[in-house]
């Protein structure tokens, strides 16, 4: 390990976690670039530190390019090869912007610090409760990186020791794929030893953000339901992509059982903190320390502030306009009532953005949405804030048509504004002038509302659907939705709406749609799709709603899983390309 490296750790345990390594007395013992890899394990600060940085280290999903653009969800306007992937184009040497994600590189990293932990801890001068409580946190943090690159890769070299650069390089760069099913044990085994050692909670301010019992069992949950599901059992080419032995049914079993573990732990509940269903969705991703959040990255404005709302806004308020939502997902919200939205129905298609799924309103920005007050040059044309996406009838009955500040033609900025004719809502901190400030939002890693969609998913699957409908009709009512009494394939359209609708943008529709299959060839190809709005400045003049072609995607069978990167291929001839890329 560097120094540098060291020096980092120690950094980040002074901003992120009260812990040792912050005292004078101890920051005083030797100057900072004097530290090695040996001088870790003699103190409780830096191995606290070193700890620390495992936290550091996980990816959260406020990137500037979203995972949800790489699905049915958005486009990002600025392209940063996202097209590449949408359209089916990625390769053994090229995955696009998926490379931001699937880090196949630093999740081994991390793993390889997890597997140095374990080899060097009980050498430290640490006491049993802290060693064991680090042990925890640390088998939890092996779960989660493996889990990271099975999600992307399905089989992946199973590592859990470090190899010194001289003596094992050849053994390292002779190492196999491991099984489907081998990797999933692991990364299961792995959560069962950190929930066994992890507190149900913390009692200290300063182990806020720490994973908690709760965080490793509902990690099992998400592994063993993807685990369950068609990709991985059905038809599968390869055991290093997915099950070739054993039943489907007992793996279902085994999902719905960790999923309800979680749920008789007694400690998590939906968050609804008003009466507003709307308010009640946005609030779960602003508002601090409910009972819905299992497990998050926290953020400190001045120090580790998200530049989410920078680059997801408007232009027409300064903002980058990013990861714009599409139409192709706008189209799918239900009607409050539960019924289905169409663009052939002549009522709906007047009026599209009234009477839908109140987490629209929580999710989406579009044409005629009252949002924030805007900075001067644009308050002065948009006193209340109101979002501008359309193209309008002049007020002085002019020739020339007017352009939303919001558009591409704005007259604030003109240069990166949406192409779908939407913005991105969800997340986002109105009270935030983006253009100038940081945010504060969780990223929300793990909430209880996936924990009870896992569950509903299995025992439907299971057909179980007596013990799904509780569950599922939880989270459809917090969200202000009618509960169902579907039942069969129906049952499931409700389950597969939940999950795309409740868990949207927070990084599940990618994994979601290829594990179900049939949704990843369905909703991946084709175009993608905005709308265009005309509309007018004259009261009671109609407005005009019309679906546009915005980009041409493609989704083909190699795509359900990423191929091992071939870098990695050619260090290691051992490594097993994925059979459709063979």
């Amino acid at each position: 390990m560097k120094k540098s490296n060291i020096i980092q750790y120690l950094v980040v345990a002074g901003l992120l976690f009260a812990t040792a390594a912050c005292k004078k007395d101890f920051l005083e013992k030797k100057p900072l670039t004097e530290y090695e890899e040996s001088d870790v394990w003699k103190d409780k600060g830096l191995v606290q530190a070193f700890v620390n940085d495992l936290y550091v280290q996980m990816r959260p999903g406020y990137l500037e390019v979203m995972l949800a653009s790489m699905t049915d969800e958005a486009r990002f306007i600025h392209d940063y090869n996202t097209s590449r992937v949408v359209q089916g184009n990625v390769s053994p040497d090229d995955i696009g912007r998926l490379s931001d994600f699937a880090r196949w590189d630093n999740h081994y990293k991390e793993i390889r610090n997890c597997n140095m932990f374990f080899e060097k801890i009980d050498q430290s001068p640490i006491d049993d409760v802290t060693r064991n409580a680090m042990k925890g946190e640390v088998h939890f943090m092996r779960a989660w990186y493996y889990h990271m690159l099975v999600k992307y890769y399905g089989g992946v070299p199973l590592i859990t020791r470090t190899f010194s650069v001289k003596g094992d390089e050849q053994e390292i760069l002779n190492i196999k794929r491991a099984t489907y099913e081998d990797c999933v044990k692991f990364i299961s085994d792995e959560c069962d030893s950190a929930s066994k050692l992890l507190p149900v909670v913390y009692e200290l301010p300063k182990d806020k953000g720490r994973v908690t019992k709760g965080a490793a069992m509902a990690l099992k949950s998400r592994v063993l339901l993807y685990a369950a599901s068609d990709y991985f059992n059905v038809n599968v080419k390869s055991p290093l992509m997915g099950y070739t032995s054993g039943s489907q049914t007992d793996r279902l079993r085994a999902a719905k059982n960790a999923a309800k573990a979680v749920m008789d732990l007694g400690i998590y509940e939906l968050y609804h903190p008003t009466d507003s269903a709307a308010e009640n969705y946005s609030r779960i991703f602003l508002d601090k320390d409910h009972k819905e959040l299992i497990f998050i990255k926290q953020y400190d404005k001045a120090l580790l502030g998200t530049s989410h709302d920078l680059y997801n806004g408007p232009n027409g308020y300064h903002n980058w306009g990013g990861n714009v939502p599409i139409e192709n997902f706008v189209t799918g919200y239900q009607m409050k009532d539960g019924s289905t939205f169409s663009w052939a129905n002549a009522d709906q298609a007047k009026a599209p953005y009234v009477g839908r799924d109140p987490r629209f309103y929580a999710t989406i920005l579009y044409d005629g949405a009252k949002w924030k007050p805007r900075p001067k040059d644009g308050a002065e044309v948009d006193p209340i804030g109101i979002i501008q996406t359309g193209k309008y009838e002049p007020k002085n009955g002019g020739r020339d048509s007017v352009w939303g500040l919001d558009t591409r033609n704005s007259t604030i900025e003109n240069w990166n504004g949406t192409f779908s004719g939407y913005y991105l809502r969800k997340f986002m901190d109105k009270n935030l002038d983006a253009q100038f400030f940081r945010g504060d939002q969780n990223w929300i890693f793990i909430r209880y509302a996936e924990v009870l969609l896992n569950y509903a998913e299995a025992s439907i699957w299971l057909g179980e659907e007596a013990d799904a409908l509780p569950a599922l009709n939880a989270v459809r009512t917090r969200a202000g939705m009618p509960a169902t009494a579907a039942t069969g394939d129906a049952l499931k359209a409700v389950l597969k709406y939940e999950r795309r609708y409740e868990l949207a943008y927070e990084e599940h529709r990618f994994f979601d749609a290829r594990r179900w299959v049939t949704d990843a060839m369905t909703y991946f190809n084709g175009n993608a799709l905005g709308i265009e709005v005309l509309g007018s400045q004259i009261a009671n003049h109609p407005f005009v709603y019309r679906p546009i072609s915005i980009q041409s995607r493609s989704f083909k069978e190699k795509d359900y899983l990423l191929p091992i990167p071939a870098a990695e291929i050619r260090k290691n001839g051992n490594l097993e390309q994925q059979v459709p890329y063979k």
